[in-house]
């Protein structure tokens, strides 16, 4: 079994490690800028690197769901390539957020394009696994 899921785990634990990285980045600013929990405003420069990491955090469940759904129902090595494609796009994102808030744009359109391609994976293999389980029927094969 362990070889069927050791992708979508690696790629799990690199962005449990990205999802650190962007709260070590929020602890720094807050330190560089003196601001103290439970503070959320201050400086655009703190607000922005406080608005990436939140922002992040919001779209991490739904990338890990769609991410392990598509890899266990679709394919393990597609959807683990998104996925770093995925993480790839939202680093880019927190660094070009952190910038100026129109650096962030590109990425973000970018990952969320990702996220609907995992979800189309998800969905079709989630179809596909219902429609030869319970219905017999391989579509796969049929095509």
């Amino acid at each position: 079994m362990l070889d069927q899921i050791h992708l979508l785990a690696a790629v799990t634990v690199l962005g449990v490690l990205e999802q650190a990285y962007f709260f070590l980045q929020v602890i720094y600013a807050r330190r560089a800028f003196g601001i103290s929990p439970p503070k959320i405003s201050g400086p655009p420069e703190f607000e922005r690197i406080f608005r990436a990491q939140v922002n992040s955090s919001e779209y991490f469940p739904v990338f890990l769901a769609l991410l392990w759904q598509a890899g266990l129902f679709f394919h393990q090595g597609l959807a683990a390539a998104l996925g770093l494609v995925y993480l790839y796009a939202r680093y880019r994102y927190f660094v070009g957020y952190k910038a100026s808030s129109s650096e962030r744009l590109a990425p973000i359109y970018f990952g969320t394009g990702v996220l609907w391609i995992l979800v189309a994976a998800s969905v079709l293999g989630i179809l596909h696994f219902f429609l030869s389980h319970y219905m017999g029927l391989n579509v796969l094969h049929l095509l």
